[in-house]
């Protein structure tokens, strides 16, 4: 679904992503792992089409995306959870999910999100600035699945949730993932990681300098988190 090649990316004169190739393939949970400043947000951002220095191939469905602005990525079915949630903070969580267009072949109702996410259903006339920050999250992930993303772009989105809140967003990325969805995750949580992605790149420097199953990251939890500075 999903192919980066060659892909490099600066802001002025420096190289923060240098030669990354990835792939992601439909119903496929993949997380991009390193230290702060390694380049996985930049990453993401460069897929979605929201960092302007940047050369390289980024291709989805097989169409080379090229210098199509966010919008026309949207509409071909990317969706951007960032890590500030983006909500729209004078709008209700109803207007938060409706406002948005559906633009892909499979959106989904808004009876489907307020089932999958209750609590929204239950904040549904609230302010976005009145909800948690895990509500806040969940909202943004309920966004872009009502929009009809078939590829979610999610930017660490369990930083600063609760631990039942972290339990329930994995539970939603297996869900979307079982439906066909594809998901790129940037994710320190390594527990968190395995629990719902299939393979995991490790970033250093802006290089992707390893690619682990969940085995190896159980088997390597230590190293990589004294790697990571947790």
């Amino acid at each position: 679904m999903l192919r980066v090649e060659g892909l490099h990316a600066w802001y002025g004169e420096a190289t923060v992503l240098r030669d990354v190739a990835l792939t992601v393939a439909p119903g496929e949970v993949v997380t991009l792992v390193g230290r702060n400043g390694a380049g996985k947000s930049t990453l993401l951002r460069a897929v979605m089409g929201l960092h302007p220095g940047q050369r390289g191939t980024v291709s989805f469905d097989g169409r080379d995306l090229g210098s199509l602005p966010a919008h026309r990525r949207a509409r071909l079915g990317l969706g951007w959870v960032p890590d500030d949630r983006g909500a729209y903070a004078s709008l209700t969580v109803t207007e938060n999910l409706t406002l948005p267009p559906a633009v892909g072949p499979a959106p989904w109702s808004l009876d489907k999100v307020y089932e999958t996410f209750p609590v929204l259903h239950e904040r549904r006339n609230s302010a976005a600035t009145q909800l948690s920050g895990g509500e806040q999250q969940m909202l943004a992930l309920a966004r872009v699945l009502r929009m009809g993303a078939r590829l979610l772009l999610c930017d660490e989105p369990t930083e600063g949730l609760a631990p039942l809140l972290v339990t329930r967003v994995a539970d939603i990325l297996r869900q979307v993932r079982d439906q066909g969805t594809a998901v790129l995750l940037v994710e320190q949580n390594l527990r968190f990681a395995t629990g719902v992605a299939d393979r995991h790149h490790l970033l250093a420097e802006g290089r992707v300098v390893e690619t682990l199953r969940n085995d190896e990251v159980r088997e390597r939890e230590g190293e990589l988190l004294t790697y990571l500075g947790i």
